[in-house]
């Protein structure tokens, strides 16, 4: 399940760049574009899966840890550098934690907002998964 990514960084004396191309890097186009910053001390956010949306996201200053579940197994993965990011399929329930102070978590969609896409409740998510 984990699909964590390492995408090419270009480094030179004037300091480094990471381009992340929709249907090249990953797997989808991109539709919507947001981030998370400014998360207090022990906050967990997330908890929910999405059943169609795809996402990736990519820790491009600081830390923080993502609990991946598709209903057989849970993972742990933790971001920590912004040449690294982890794809977050449809039907994956997440939660993120452990944020550094520092951590601004950029997240890469596949669609814009839809309210109706998400599944909030982790005993729903797991009865759709059969």
């Amino acid at each position: 399940m984990k699909d964590s990514l390492v995408f090419k960084e270009i480094k030179d004396n004037r300091g480094a760049l990471v381009a992340i191309e929709a249907e090249k890097d990953i797997p989808f186009g991109i539709k919507r574009v947001y981030y998370i910053y400014g998360t207090a001390e022990k906050v967990r956010r997330g908890y929910h899966a999405h059943h169609e949306l795809q996402q990736l996201a990519v820790c491009v200053k600081g830390a923080c840890t993502f609990l991946l579940d598709d209903g057989n197994k849970k993972e742990i993965l933790r971001l920590e550098t912004p040449n690294k990011g982890v794809l977050i399929n449809k039907m994956v329930w997440h939660e993120m934690y452990d944020f550094t102070d520092d951590c601004v978590l950029m997240v890469l969609a596949s669609d814009h907002y839809k309210e109706d896409d998400y599944i909030r409740d982790y005993d729903e998510f797991v009865d759709l998964l059969g």
